[in-house]
Parts: C-alpha cells; structure tokens; sequence
C-alpha cells in the first residue's frame, strides 16, 4: 500500500457563469467540486495505474467532507485524521463570455496541539502496511516546518521509503532523516526552483538519497556524484504535470524499478496526464519508447 500525505488539502469550487456584472448576483450554470492538494493527486495518477494507494492527510468541516466524498467516487481510498476547522476552498469563477476566471482562495485552517498528535498516531499505524510515503504540499497554520522531518524519520525507522515534495524551509528539515527521494518544487511560474546549497549538502553525504529536479522536456535526478537525465523530445519546455511526474517516482521506488525504467514511467505520466486528471493510455505508450535517459557525471549547480 502507498500512502500520500496531504496536510493542507483544497476543494476547489468551479463555478461556470454567463457574463459576470460586478456588484450584481450572476447567474451560476454549471457547479463542479474536486479534491485538490498535491499529494491528492498524486493518489489519484497511482490509482488509475492500478496501485494499491490510501489518501491521508487532515480534513475537517463540510469542505473536508467534500473531499473525502469526491476521492470516494474516483475510487481513491482515504483515512484523513479530522480536525475542527474548515478545510481551506478555492473558488473559481469563470465568465463564460470573455473566458476568463477569477479565483478566491482561503486561508489554511488552524491545526491545534491535540489534532497533531491524533495525526502523528494516524500517520504511524499507517506505516505498518505502507510500501512507500508521500509527503506532499504545503503546511497549514499551527504546524512548524519540522513536521516532515518527524514524519520522514517515522518512516525510516519503520523501513519505510520516503518521497519528499515539500518547499525548501520543510524540506530542509527532513533531508537528514533519511527520505529515498526529495523533489525541488516548482516556483509561481511553474519553473524549478534552484537546488539548494541544503540539498548539495545532503547529497554529498547521502549513501542512497536522490534528488529530482524538474527540466524543460522531462527532469534531472541528481546524486552525490552522478546524475540521470531523462527526456521526451515530442513535447514543448514547460509542459507536463508535476503530479504526474511524482507519482512515477513513487510506483518505480516501491516496486523496486531501476532508475532508467523509473524515469522513463514518470516522464511518459507526466506528458500524457491532463489537467482534468485523465490519463491518454495510447499517448502514454507511445511516450513511453520515446524518452531518452542518460546517465553522466554530474555538473554541480554551484
């Protein structure tokens, strides 16, 4: 079983209207609710491959139950620990005559001393079973960046392997508890953010710990002394889905895969994966003989 941890998920409410007058109550036609955060997509790309996943992570309120049910009917399995407040929204409005959108989004909810602790105990029976973590997305309030830290080394010591996709002030924290992968997330622009002198630090001491930095047309994967190189050639510089792209980390690490076959499962998820969730199996093959993977020494960042 493969776990995704989502610690801040989002129900993103789409509403899609005629022409929007401001200052007016519009007309709303068509309302659509989906589960968003990191993590929560990432289950989803592993359960439509078939893995055996488990969604968790912290909901609470009408929205977090929202997001348990729409998991539900995408047949994505889930065990959020609750909590007393509203699980964040983002609303977005679309105006159907210009077609642009207008987004609100909600601040995180509040975590308190005694939910962190019920999430601890939640995440550590998880383990037991678990093939793999994920650790994904942003921090809600009341929780300090050491948490991923606490949950990788949790893992660890249960012989677990641990997929880190954090921002650089929690990921700093967790790099020396023992994770098998950390990822350099993107930044506002959806462009990869700069390897850290943090993470160079954790690569020249890590025996087997590996660092995945997204690239224009596929990614790098960078080690203490060596680096992999995967790419697909048949699609444009920034395009693909970082989701995507995880979760053929994740199915290659629990599965044992070697790094080549690992890379070329991501990239090829990656390519093929739409907005809308949907995979195009015939385009996923199809990529899938066509990326190149390379293996060289590496070039430091710095």
């Amino acid at each position: 079983m493969i776990v995704t941890i989502t610690l801040n998920p989002v129900l993103r409410v789409e509403y899609a209207a005629g022409k929007i007058d401001k200052g007016r109550t519009n007309q709303v036609r068509r309302v659509r609710y989906r589960a968003g955060g990191r993590g929560l997509a990432v289950a989803r790309v592993l359960h439509t491959f078939g893995h055996d996943v488990v969604a968790a992570g912290l909901a609470g309120g009408s929205a977090g139950e929202l997001i348990r049910n729409e998991l539900a009917r995408a047949g994505v399995a889930t065990q959020f620990t609750r909590i007393a407040a509203e699980s964040r929204r983002v609303v977005a409005v679309s105006d159907e005559s210009d077609g642009q959108v207008t987004g609100f989004a909600e601040p995180a909810p509040y975590i308190t001393t005694e939910e962190l602790g019920r999430l601890a105990a939640d995440y550590r029976g998880l383990l037991s079973d678990a093939t793999a973590v994920v650790l994904s997305g942003s921090l809600p309030d009341g929780l300090p960046d050491e948490i991923y830290g606490s949950f990788t080394a949790y893992a660890a010591q249960a012989g677990v392997p641990v997929i880190l996709d954090a921002v650089a002030s929690a990921r700093r924290h967790a790099l020396g508890r023992g994770p098998a992968l950390a990822f350099c997330e993107l930044d506002s622009l959806g462009r990869p953010a700069q390897v850290e002198s943090a993470d160079e630090a954790w690569l020249t001491t890590s025996s087997s710990g590996s660092l995945a930095v997204p690239a224009a047309r596929g990614v790098r994967l960078l080690q203490a002394d060596e680096e992999w190189r995967a790419e697909n050639p048949g699609v444009a510089p920034g395009s693909g889905s970082a989701d995507a792209l995880i979760a053929g980390f994740v199915a290659g690490i629990a599965l044992g895969w070697s790094w080549p076959d690992t890379l070329r499962h991501a990239v090829a998820i990656a390519s093929t994966w739409d907005p809308d969730g949907q995979l195009d199996e015939a385009g996923y093959e199809q990529v899938l003989s066509e990326v190149s993977v390379e293996r060289r020494t590496r070039q430091r960042d710095d």
